[in-house]
């Protein structure tokens, strides 16, 4: 056992686990990240963790101040374990339409809770824009702006890439991960490709509805697809952290597709994952064929599955969206 500092301390250096049943289906080793074992259960645990080290760094954020932020849920209760280590207010400002499990954590963990209806983000009453602003009206406040702060990538940089190279002993093929800020993907696939080269792949998973499976096939931001019921990626611009990512292709997943996979993962893994895991999973089964057996793939499994349970892990749900017969038995 390693002895760490506090919260943060407690941050990264999460397992790669290989998904036995699907790396023997594939013939491909498929290795998922473990970020969910992150104190916080999440993988937004180190971009709120740089994002908060920079602010400190240069000066922005002192002892006493306020820490505001737009996001779909997981960036905030990072934020929010992280202010009451160090002293800070915490404001989240969040869509309403997100999973009621992550209101209220947030609840729970004392953060200044604001829902707002979720708008397009050219409309200036988008969640990102409304956290902007409440940072300028409160004193002492840093918006961290975790979608184009390029201190979320570089954490990546940091301390998830380095990781999956140590972890697969320097052998990888492909690096496959959604993207919602940008900073998981563009931060890890930065480092791996300096690392490996060409010879590691880099594919962008993108879920039905977001824009950036068409930016990377064809180079047009257009949705692919409806809406998707998938929280936190997906997207429908390039963010700072996403701009000049190393991305060799990208594959588009349905619901259906994610669906499936975290309900395979829960079943054959025992594995109870978030629909971000999902995706990057279903992504890169579909990167493990196209590549044919003998390779490697690492992915990034997000979070778990208990902000979920009341959707993607509820039948009634699923029914709704047409997505029960994908859950399968």
């Amino acid at each position: 056992m390693t002895l760490v500092e506090g919260f943060a301390g407690a941050v990264g250096n999460t397992p790669l686990i290989r998904l036995n049943r699907l790396s023997e289906e594939t013939g491909c080793d498929i290795l998922g990240k473990a970020e969910f074992m992150n104190p916080g259960g999440s993988v937004k645990d180190r971009a709120a963790r740089a994002i908060i080290a920079a602010a400190e760094r240069d000066g922005s954020l002192r002892p006493g101040g306020t820490v505001v932020e737009g996001t779909a849920g997981n960036t905030g209760i990072s934020l929010a374990h992280l202010c009451h280590a160090g002293g800070y207010r915490c404001v989240i400002v969040m869509p309403d339409n997100q999973s009621p499990e992550k209101f209220d954590i947030l609840k729970t963990l004392g953060v200044e809770l604001e829902l707002v209806k979720p708008v397009p983000y050219a409309d200036s009453n988008h969640y990102q824009k409304v956290a902007r602003r409440r940072a300028e009206e409160i004193e002492g406040a840093i918006w961290a702006n975790q979608f184009d702060n390029t201190a979320n990538r570089d954490g990546h940089y940091a301390t998830t890439g380095p990781e999956i190279w140590r972890d697969s002993g320097g052998r990888l093929d492909a690096f496959v991960a959604a993207s919602g800020t940008g900073g998981t993907f563009g931060g890890a696939a930065t480092y791996l490709k300096e690392q490996g080269g060409a010879s590691i792949t880099t594919v962008l998973a993108d879920p039905q509805g977001s824009a950036l499976y068409r930016w990377v096939k064809f180079g047009e931001l257009k949705a692919e697809g409806p809406g998707s019921i998938t929280e936190g990626i997906g997207i429908g611009r390039v963010t700072a952290n996403l701009k000049d990512a190393p991305i060799d292709d990208a594959v588009h997943v349905t619901d259906a597709e994610a669906v499936a996979a975290v309900h395979r993962l829960l079943r054959e893994e025992g594995l109870f994952l978030g629909s971000a895991a999902g995706v990057n999973v279903a992504a890169s089964v579909q990167v493990a064929r196209q590549m044919g057996p003998g390779h490697r793939i690492a992915t990034i499994l997000c979070d778990s599955g208990h902000k979920y349970q009341s959707r993607l892990y509820n039948r009634d749900w699923l029914a709704q969206k047409g997505l029960a017969a994908a859950a399968g038995a």
